[in-house]
């Protein structure tokens, strides 16, 4: 299926130039609303009951694991490559973040982390994230291997169908939306949690934290 990676939240002008049905603008904004209210309850978790190990795959078919990213600073976001409007967003604030560091980027690790894993195979998320950064990670698994991931990052995410939000049902396995937190977590080079932006973060601000956090590093 050909999308258009939207870069905008102008949801009516988006409707109408891709032609996307009124529940899928609906359901973005819904699973906005959601994120923000549950954005309040994270700040109340500990902060070393966020993050993990995780095996899983990337955009290039290679298995890989939290261990391959040690010594880099991980920005990581939860989303899927369907997604009508958070994840594009939040993967071009990633991208301006990038910008921002200049060399200090090289310290970074971007990884876009699908919560669909049954449409978001590497060659998807491959497309996905070639829309973006080219630093940033495209990462996928089994539905068991993204439940774990998810679980160890606090992260919700859940299925909802056009039927659910009042659309017309599809006889299409594809016909549904994924409603999922939207946070952009900074890890350690250690794996350990430092900080949670939400997905429109100012990137100045999230490029101003990173620097913050690389020039705070203990001395090897």
């Amino acid at each position: 299926m050909q999308r258009k990676y939207v870069y905008a939240v102008a949801a009516v002008l988006l409707a109408a130039l891709t032609g996307m049905s009124a529940w899928e603008f609906y359901a973005a904004r819904e699973a906005a609303r959601e994120a923000s209210e549950r954005q309040s309850a994270a700040a109340s978790v500990r902060r070393d009951t966020i993050g993990g190990s995780f095996t899983l795959t990337d955009h290039t078919g290679r298995r890989v694991s939290d261990a391959d990213y040690r010594g880099k600073f991980l920005l990581i976001f939860f989303g899927y490559t369907y997604c009508p409007d958070v994840c594009p967003t939040a993967m071009a604030n990633v991208s301006l973040v990038m910008e921002r560091l200049g060399s200090d980027a090289e310290e970074v690790q971007p990884l876009f982390v699908s919560v669909d894993p049954e449409r978001d195979d590497p060659a998807e998320l491959a497309d996905f994230v070639g829309q973006f950064d080219p630093r940033i990670v495209g990462l996928t698994g089994s539905p068991a291997e993204i439940a774990e991931v998810a679980r160890k990052f606090r992260v919700y995410y859940r299925k909802v169908t056009a039927e659910e939000l009042g659309g017309e049902a599809s006889d299409g396995d594809d016909d549904y939306l994924m409603d999922h937190s939207a946070y952009v977590y900074l890890m350690g080079p250690d794996g350990g949690f430092i900080e949670v932006f939400t997905h429109t973060e100012d990137p100045a601000e999230v490029a101003r934290a990173i620097r913050e956090a690389i020039r705070s590093r203990p001395s090897a």
